[in-house]
């Protein structure tokens, strides 16, 4: 019951993720995506930061730093370019592969060993979000597709890397979340001063949108994010990506007027599929938490003489 918690917890960032689209299309200026992600990052994580009351020490201000740029200063304005050069459909895909390079990552930095099911989880999620998101229209641009490829890797790169090196000791993820939003935040501005210019003027309802953005599409949302990877395995926390294509894809139906095709509800039924029984098959891993090779590694530690037990 603990894991269920954690992972439905956790599934919230994602789902939150999704409401991104409606919110910056329905309340945000039009054609400023890096101005948004300041204004997403940098105050969620001052504010997180604040709350914490405590900063990075040692090692870890250039830790956050990196971690901070894959997470956020780099993800956030490769997955804007690929959005602006792909149609929304192709740009979601290459985020719903996501998983894939997670998978691929822990097994090489973590040793998680990720079975025919997750990877087979990982592949139908994307496929699922295709359906869900593809249109006959869609055109391809070099540029888009390398810069939505790399964002997911960035992405996946900073969750591997988010759990290889844990927290210091005594810091909760509230701390560790407001440094790497900082930290992203900061990385951000000079890309958009150079790229978009000066801010632009805010009426009441960019206000109330970046306020939303901040407070539960970032600050709350990375929380459990970072939450989730500290009590579950990072290939578990990552298959649950594709919840944010399928709550836009509600999002956009039941709020902004857009209808879904069966085409879509099917590929929404195999996605939201694909999430779960990748789930079933990261929890039956965790219940299996030692291979045979370990079991034996354990067994030879234990086996002391006489004056080793002493010691």
């Amino acid at each position: 019951m603990k894991r269920i918690a954690t992972v439905a917890l956790t599934a919230l960032a994602p789902v939150s993720w999704g409401s991104t689209y409606a919110v910056a299309t329905e309340l945000l200026p039009p054609d400023r995506p890096l101005f948004t992600g300041v204004m997403r990052a940098l105050p969620a994580g001052l504010l997180l930061t604040a709350l914490a009351r405590t900063l990075p020490k040692g090692e870890w201000w250039w830790k956050s730093a990196v971690l901070g740029t894959l997470n956020i200063g780099a993800f956030f304005p490769l997955l804007f370019l690929s959005a602006y050069r792909l149609p929304g459909g192709v740009a979601a895909v290459l985020g719903a592969a996501g998983p894939l390079f997670v998978v691929g990552l822990a097994a090489l930095v973590l040793g998680e060993r990720a079975s025919l099911r997750t990877v087979l989880a990982a592949v139908v999620g994307a496929f699922g979000v295709s359906m869900v998101v593809l249109t006959a229209e869609a055109k391809l641009d070099l540029v888009g597709i390398v810069a939505g490829v790399i964002s997911s890797a960035s992405m996946g790169a900073g969750t591997v890397m988010t759990k290889r090196w844990g927290r210091p000791e005594g810091v909760g993820p509230l701390a560790m979340t407001g440094w790497q939003l900082t930290a992203g935040g900061l990385v951000i501005i000079p890309v958009a001063a150079l790229v978009e210019g000066a801010p632009p003027a805010l009426d009441g309802k960019a206000f109330l949108g970046y306020g939303y953005m901040m407070l539960i599409n970032t600050g709350i949302a990375y929380w459990l994010w970072f939450r989730g990877i500290g009590q579950l395995t990072a290939t578990s926390v990552t298959l649950l990506g594709p919840l944010s294509p399928l709550t836009a894809a509600v999002i956009g139906w039941a709020a902004l007027g857009q209808a879904l095709s069966p085409v879509q509800l099917a590929g929404m039924a195999i996605a939201f599929g694909a999430t779960v029984a990748g789930q079933l098959a990261a929890a039956r891993a965790a219940s299996q938490p030692f291979s045979s090779t370990e079991k034996i590694d354990r067994n030879i530690s234990m086996d002391l003489s006489d004056e080793q037990v002493r010691r």
